[in-house]
């Protein structure tokens, strides 16, 4: 055997090699990882978190890096929830905090806005019956890498774990996930101001 047991264990060779690093909480997770990914990202940011509101207080500057990134040729997309929807009320029931989902949709339409009619940035919102499958899930695009929160039960976004992949294969995790994002989107709203 070329490879003792103990590094066979350590290297990875199938699946599982798209995960690059794994975090208990998203909120464990380093703005600079955050802010690096989408710095570095040249053709499709894919934001599908139900709210994404955290996106302008975890990078910095966000609003005028997505502004430059839309103005260079990367396609900007935000799928969110819809914040009157009956799956979002339902949400805000089971999270039981101040900072209500709808406030964070509602944030994130306003961050939007300011933004302004940026070429390349588009919003949708989740239909009602996606609504279920996107807030339990949220994927989180950068090209080639991803950074996907499967929701837990009762806890905010911040409290659930993350996994941060990088595309290996065809049909691997990363594109699993990317497809799952790439179908809500499909059957989505457009947001309209």
């Amino acid at each position: 055997m070329i490879w003792p047991k103990s590094v066979q264990d350590r290297v990875k060779l199938g699946g599982d090699r798209e995960i690059l690093r794994s975090y208990p909480y998203r909120s464990a997770c380093p703005s600079t990882v955050w802010a690096e990914l989408t710095a570095a990202t040249e053709h499709e940011l894919f934001f599908a978190g139900y709210t994404n509101y955290f996106l302008w207080t975890q990078i910095p500057a966000f609003a005028g890096l997505i502004r430059r990134k839309a103005e260079s040729g990367c396609r900007v997309r935000f799928l969110l929830g819809d914040p009157a929807g009956e799956v979002t009320r339902q949400r805000e029931v089971i999270e039981d905090v101040p900072l209500s989902v709808s406030t964070r949709i509602r944030i994130t339409l306003d961050e939007l806005a300011r933004i302004g009619p940026a070429e390349g940035v588009e919003a949708r919102f989740s239909t009602a019956e996606d609504a279920v499958n996107h807030v339990s899930l949220s994927v989180f695009r950068f090209d080639e890498q991803a950074l996907v929160t499967p929701h837990l039960a009762r806890l905010v976004g911040h409290d659930s774990p993350l996994l941060h992949l990088r595309r290996h294969e065809d049909a691997g995790m990363f594109d699993r996930f990317a497809e799952h994002a790439e179908e809500l989107w499909q059957r989505a709203a457009p947001v309209t101001p």
